[in-house]
Order: structure tokens, then C-alpha cells, then sequence
């Protein structure tokens, strides 16, 4: 099928009202269930690894899976693997509102991943695939700035759904979310597909990619605490580099040698200093954010006392600036290049988090939580913009949806390591959270490391990113490139989906 549907008319409204709603559900997930942990490890007697794996096995499995949902889509059609993934996140989210013990919800969140990882990237390239050429840019925006919305709205609505109606209701709001999107979808949502995509898919390497993070991600929380075995610890973080060494064996020898399936992450994208540099500065910077977006929202209801509703919404500031300036810092950077812009991003968000270790036992919001808030994201605004053009820019236009998939799967596993490693690393383990002196302590040590992290990241990008990256972008990417919200990762190109055996359509 052709792309033909105008954004102007009815099908046209109904396709966006589709893939915002089913995106926004994975992206809530991803930020909001913050909000509940305090009341999750109330009711299950959860460790701090235990609310660490809440969340990082959502994470975890969206993170190893989401470059092979986007080739599921080019290959068996985009709006039918987008309704597996919605279907399969409602199900999932169900198991979650129904678990009993902390490691179903583990369990259950992990399957949330699955889903989100089928659903994540098919919403944006049924946009590309379905709307009128004219009209892309002005949907991608729509669905931006939509997507900006709901993540505005999320943090409130969630901190209230914990106050109000537990926070299981977290979890079980995406079921009637899910059932209108499934009708929406097939009603009005076109069926597309790459009709070149062909040969096998690359799933050793998504396999490989995944038993890596997982290995690793058990070692890192674990190891620090007093009890552990060391032995377990040991064996699985071996395990975890094996796997990683086996990936990065697997996708050389594809990416050389062009057998079926084709590499999942072709090799010779690593060749560009920028495009490697610019991964690097990804993983840096997302790895220190999500660890304060992890343990913001448990410090302030923890140590600050803070409710759900107040806690879940402190950070509102920074996805209003990045909804309302992201668009400005894009063309900022394309008019005097992504150094500059970049460099200073990072090191005032790092200057936010130096502003957030203020926050103890007797916080004020406007005093203290306000002005690091709007600090960092203000950092966030002026960097995550540039920030991914750049990755598109620095890879040629036949491997734009790769690089897009790339620095999107880079954002999220250093976030899945960043929460792995840094909190235990500053004392937050066992039952952390149920002493407010000493999870006030370990959140100021955790602060801290993030502030070191953001601060090497800027020096990295103002010493290796060059100012002329944007100038030889592709103009395809323009308007993407300009329309950015995301804060848990990169938004994914939706010109094009990552290849697991196939090239972008």
C-alpha cells in the first residue's frame, strides 16, 4: 500500500490517536512505576534489588529486543506486530497488577518489555509508512508533542492512581488503554511492510545481546551486598561477557562476511569516530540520568516525605521544557553545530544533580527540588536534541534506522547498568529504603558518581564532537531530528526500522 492517508482527515486522526496511545503506554511504564516502588516493597518486603529488577527487567528485555521488533515489523507487516505488542503489554500489565510475591512482578514486568519492545518502534514507521510524504513531518510532530503530553500527565496521574487506588492500578489502567487501541488500530490503521525485507533474522544476536545485559546487570546489583553469593555473582558476570564477546563475534563475522541472517548491528557503523563518540556520550549520560530518575522519586517519598501524587510529578519541569524548547535546541545546533549545544546540556544537567544532593529530611519543593528540576532540564533540553541528530548525521542515509536503533539500545542498557550498579555501589541495598538517614546517605553518594559521569561526558563531547557533524546530515532526518520529548531514550528514526536480516525500508 501506498503512503497516502492525510493528516487532516479522519483516518489520518485515528492512526495518530493509535500510535500515540499505544507508545505512551510503554513510555509510561517505563517512567511512572517509580512512583509505586515505596509501596511495592511495603507490601512485599522487597530488598532494594528487589525494586531495582522492577525496574530493570522491563528495561532489560525492551532493551535486548527492540532492534529485532522493528525488522518483525518491516518483515510480517507493522501494524499487526504492533497489535502483538499491545495485546502482549496488556497481558502482561495484568500479570503485574495481579502478582503476589516481588518476583512475579519481576517476571511480569520483564514480559512488559517483550511487548514494549514489538510495539515501540512499529508505532513511529506506521506513521512514515502510512501518512502522505507532505504530511510525515507534521505527524511525527503531532506525535511528539502528544507523546510530551502523556508524559507530563503520566508521573501525576500515576503518583495519584498509588495515592487513591494502590498501585496496582498502575499497572492494570493500561488494560482499558490496550482495548482501544486494538480497536482503533483495526479499524483504521492501514497494514504496511517492507516488501524487499527477506532472509532470516538475526535472533542468536538478540539472544546473545540479551544474555549479556542480564548476566552483567545480576552481577552489578548483587555484588555489592554483604550476603551474596560470590560464587553466583561470579559465574554470572563471566557468563554476561561471554555472551557480550560472543555478540560482538557473531555480528563482525555477518557484517563481513554478508551471510543470511544479516548482522543485527553491522560493525562497520563503528568505523565513524563521531557516530562511536557520540554512543559513548549516549551511554554516559543515560546511564547517570536513570539512575536519578530511579532514585528521586523513592528519596522524596522515603527521606523528604513526600506522597505519591507530589513525588511522581517533582520532575515535571524538565519533560515541560523538553516538550516546549527540544524543537528550539535542534535548529540551535544545526545552525552552529552540536558541539557547543552538547557540551554545556550535559554540564549544566550535571550542575542539577549537584543542586539535587540538597534534598534530605526536611525538603522544600520550591526550595529545593524546583531549582535542580529546572536546572536539569534545562541541561536535558539543550543536549538530547543535538544529541541524536548527530548520531543520524554521522551515519549514511542507508543506515539511518540503524544508528537511530543503535543509540536507542545504547540509552536504554546504560540505564539498565547504570541502575544496576550505581545505588548498591553507594550503600542502597537490603532494606535501604526504610531508614531515611541512611537512604538519604546513599542517594547523596549515588548523586555524587552521576555528577562525575555527566561531567566526563561533556569533556568527552566538547573535546571529540565536531561542530560540522550536522552540516552533512541527510535532509530526510531534518524534520525527526527536530521533534524530541523522550527521557527514558532516544527516539527511534521513523523513517526506517533496525535490520535483523533485512536492509531499512
Amino acid at each position: 500500500m501506498t503512503a497516502s492517508i492525510r493528516l487532516s482527515s479522519d483516518t489520518g486522526r485515528w492512526v495518530l490517536l493509535a500510535t500515540v496511545l499505544g507508545s505512551g503506554m510503554a513510555m509510561l511504564d517505563a517512567t511512572v512505576v517509580n512512583v509505586a516502588l515505596p509501596r511495592v516493597g511495603d507490601e512485599f518486603g522487597a530488598s532494594m534489588a528487589g525494586l531495582q529488577w522492577t525496574v530493570n527487567a522491563y528495561t532489560l528485555t525492551l532493551a535486548g529486543l527492540i532492534l529485532l521488533g522493528g525488522s518483525l515489523g518491516d518483515r510480517y507487516g507493522r501494524r499487526r506486530v504492533f497489535l502483538i505488542g499491545v495485546v502482549w503489554f496488556a497481558v502482561a500489565s495484568a500479570l503485574c497488577g495481579a502478582a503476589q510475591d516481588v518476583s512475579m512482578l519481576i517476571a511480569a514486568r520483564a514480559l512488559q518489555g517483550v511487548g514494549g519492545a514489538l510495539l515501540t518502534p512499529g508505532s513511529l514507521a506506521i506513521i512514515q509508512a502510512s501518512f502522505r510524504p507532505g504530511d510525515r513531518a507534521r505527524a511525527v510532530g503531532a506525535w511528539s508533542g502528544l507523546g510530551g503530553m502523556a508524559a507530563a500527565i503520566g508521573p501525576f496521574l500515576g503518583g495519584w492512581l498509588v495515592e487513591a487506588a494502590g498501585w496496582r492500578w498502575v499497572f492494570l489502567l493500561n488494560i482499558p488503554l490496550a482495548a482501544v487501541v486494538v480497536a482503533v488500530t483495526m479499524r483504521h490503521v492501514p497494514e504496511t511492510r517492507d516488501a524487499e525485507a527477506r532472509g532470516k533474522f538475526d535472533v542468536l544476536g538478540a539472544v546473545l545481546a540479551a544474555l549479556c545485559l542480564a548476566g552483567i546487570t545480576y552481577a552489578l546489583t548483587l555484588a555489592p551486598a554483604h550476603d551474596t553469593n560470590r560464587i553466583l555473582v561470579c559465574g554470572s558476570a563471566i557468563a554476561g561477557v561471554a555472551a557480550g564477546v560472543g555478540f560482538v563475534v557473531v555480528e563482525r563475522r555477518r557484517s563481513r562476511s554478508g551471510e543470511d541472517p544479516a548482522a543485527m548491528l553491522p560493525v562497520d557503523l563503528f568505523a565513524s569516530q563521531q557516530f562511536t563518540a557520540i554512543n559513548v556520550v549516549t551511554f554516559i549520560m543515560y546511564g547517570a540520568m536513570s539512575v536519578v530518575f530511579f532514585l528521586l522519586v523513592l528519596t522524596l517519598q522515603v527521606v523528604a516525605g513526600f506522597n505519591p501524587i507530589a513525588a511522581g510529578t517533582a520532575m515535571l519541569p524538565v519533560t515541560v521544557l523538553m516538550l516546549l524548547f527540544s524543537a528550539r535546541s535542534g535548529a540551535l545546533a544545526q545552525r552552529i553545530g552540536p558541539r557547543r549545544p552538547i557540551t554545556v546540556g550535559v554540564a549544566l544537567a550535571a550542575t542539577g544533580m549537584l543542586l539535587m544532593t540538597r534534598i534530605g529530611l526536611h525538603t522544600s519543593y520550591v526550595g529545593d527540588v524546583l531549582p535542580a528540576a529546572l536546572v536539569f532540564g534545562l541541561g536535558l533540553t539543550l543536549a538530547v536534541a543535538p544529541l541524536t541528530a548527530t548520531v543520524l548525521a554521522t551515519a549514511d542515509e542507508r543506515h539511518a534506522g540503524v544508528a537511530s536503533g543503535v543509540n536507542n539500545a545504547v540509552a536504554r542498557a546504560a540505564g539498565l547498568l547504570g541502575v544496576a550498579a550505581i545505588p548498591p555501589l553507594a550503600g542502597l541495598t537490603g532494606a535501604a529504603y526504610t531508614n531515611p538517614p541512611d537512604f538519604a546517605h546513599g542517594f547523596r553518594l549515588a548523586i555524587l558518581t552521576c555528577v562525575i559521569l555527566m561531567v566526563a561526558a561533556a569533556a568527552l563531547a566538547f573535546l571529540i564532537v565536531r561542530d560540522d557533524a550536522l552540516r552533512t546530515a541527510p535532509s530526510s532526518c531534518e524534520p525527526e531530528c527536530r521533534t524530541f520529548s523522550a527521557v527514558a531514550g532516544p527516539p527511534l528514526e521513523p523513517g526506517h526500522s533496525t535490520p535483523t536480516g533485512s536492509e531499512p525500508s
